[in-house]
């Protein structure tokens, strides 16, 4: 192989890795302010164990937000795309939320936009 066309293959493949991967996690850009400011939240709070996360449900045509439990034994919440509180879906003494929650079916979308990936002091 010459030079020229490996130096043409090797920029080809770096322009593919760079603009042709997708992160496993969503984008913030778009959602509801409330939402933004909730994630804001988790980043200023210490960090939780499990930690934060962010979940875009969609449902049909609706758009809910889930952010898990911060500690064992709270609920989750889940949100509406205007920001109303929906239901908890899990969590609480018995772990099964607060039995409010319409049913979602197994074709529900579930997309992570965030998770907060700093480390506690011990490293969890």
């Amino acid at each position: 192989m010459t030079y020229s066309k490996r130096t043409t293959l090797l920029v080809g493949i770096f322009f593919l890795v760079i603009f042709g991967c997708k992160s496993s996690e969503g984008t913030t850009s778009g959602l509801p302010e409330c939402v933004l400011a909730k994630i804001q939240e988790i980043k200023n709070e210490p960090v939780q164990n499990p930690p934060g996360e962010v979940w875009q449900w969609k449902s049909g045509s609706e758009l809910y937000y889930y952010f898990n439990a911060p500690c064992c034994d709270f609920f989750s919440e889940l949100y509406d795309s205007h920001c109303e509180f929906v239901c908890a879906p899990d969590g609480g003494i018995k772990g099964t939320g607060d039995g409010k929650c319409p049913t979602f079916s197994e074709k529900t979308e579930r997309v992570l936009i965030f998770r907060d990936e700093r480390k506690n002091i011990r490293g969890k």
